[in-house]
């Protein structure tokens, strides 16, 4: 048998045999949606085989049960298994797909590799932060329907991520699933902002987050100003007093001068700082959060874009240090469970735990 050693002509033939290998789910009933750059694309109702291409779009699709449609996964998703919950709950049912190209953030808003998206033979492909033009450019270049979703912008927690999963479940016939992940999400941070609702504002104790992830792994110098769990909780954040937004680099010698109560470290960026407590232990025992030990883990939730059931554990952590009064009735390990079980229908906390560590407990090295 002859194979085909020119690449264009394999991809040329590759195409061909899409288009011509209809399958019974293409070729029945269709509808017509909106994608999130506002394009209108016709595409099969509840398809039988989809891929997920891009930064965060296979979560979707596990928040709405929906990861038994998947025929293929990017090579990144099967790297840094313990990073994001959803592949720690569904991975076991998705690590033997074949690969439907790298992946990764390096290939946001880039064309996918064509060649094994069309051997995986999706009825539609489902992607993120993908431009308009690139998208229609894509799509009729392959002849498969092509959604684009957005969780808005990186690093946040952005509601145009609740329009994306509406948009997956009128698709894949799971629009009460999508309202109830929703609505799950919605009420966990209604009930946040009610236990702390009222608080005096002096008597709340400053805070700071160190170790967040950008574009890389930092040290404690590396947070973020809008912090959605603080946000969630109304925490005092030290370092909105800058008037800078998003995620910023701070001085040391900025964060001695906030000298936040309560310390908060990102399980992305703890090792960084482990290793830095032991080279610089001056510097961090300057800080009375590390003098008096009120220094705690949470979980890094920006890997693959935003992990929303690590947003909403990492929340109750929190509210739960500050505000001990507040949520005396939420027990840790219950609550998680209950999170992730809902989210990712497995619960999850004891792989997260062996992982990165107790969510709120003060680091091994300072005790």
């Amino acid at each position: 048998m002859k194979t085909l050693k020119n690449p264009l002509t394999a991809l040329t033939a590759l195409i061909l045999i899409s288009l011509m290998s209809v399958s019974p789910c293409a070729a029945g009933e269709t509808i017509t949606i909106t994608d999130m750059t506002g394009r209108q694309v016709s595409v099969p109702k509840d398809p039988d085989r989809i891929i997920c291409l891009g930064t965060g779009t296979l979560r979707l699709i596990v928040y709405l049960e929906k990861q038994n449609k998947i025929v293929g996964v990017e090579d990144f998703e099967k790297q840094f298994p313990t990073t994001r919950p959803y592949w720690i709950a569904r991975g076991s049912e998705l690590a033997h797909l074949p690969s439907i190209g790298p992946g990764g953030p390096s290939a946001i808003n880039k064309e996918p590799d064509l060649e094994k998206v069309l051997a995986a033979k999706p009825d539609a492909i489902f992607i993120t932060y993908l431009d308009r033009d690139k998208a229609e450019t894509l799509q009729t270049k392959i002849g498969i329907p092509v959604i684009v979703l957005t969780y808005g912008p990186f690093g946040t927690f952005d509601e145009k991520v609740y329009d994306s999963l509406r948009l997956c479940g009128t698709i894949l016939d799971k629009q009460d699933r999508a309202d109830a992940v929703i609505r799950f999400v919605e009420n966990s941070r209604k009930d946040l902002l009610k236990r702390v609702e009222g608080f005096p504002e002096r008597m709340k104790p400053s805070v700071y987050i160190g170790g967040i992830g950008f574009r890389g792994t930092h040290g404690i110098e590396s947070t973020e100003t809008e912090y959605v769990p603080f946000e969630w909780v109304r925490a005092n954040h030290a370092a909105k007093q800058g008037g800078q937004k998003g995620h910023v680099f701070v001085d040391k010698e900025k964060i001695l001068s906030w000298n936040p109560d309560i310390i908060f470290l990102d399980s992305g960026g703890n090792d960084l700082i482990r290793r830095d407590y032991a080279k610089k232990p001056t510097f961090y025992n300057g800080l009375k959060a590390f003098k008096n030990k009120k220094v705690y883990l949470l979980y890094a939730f920006n890997w693959y874009m935003t992990n929303i059931e690590t947003v909403i554990v990492d929340a109750y952590a929190v509210g739960k240090i500050i505000y001990p009064e507040n949520f005396k009735d939420i027990e840790m390990n219950k609550k998680a469970d209950e999170i992730y079980s809902y989210l990712l229908g497995r619960s999850i906390h004891k792989e997260m735990e062996k992982a990165h560590g107790k969510i709120g407990e003060t680091p091994s090295y300072l005790r």
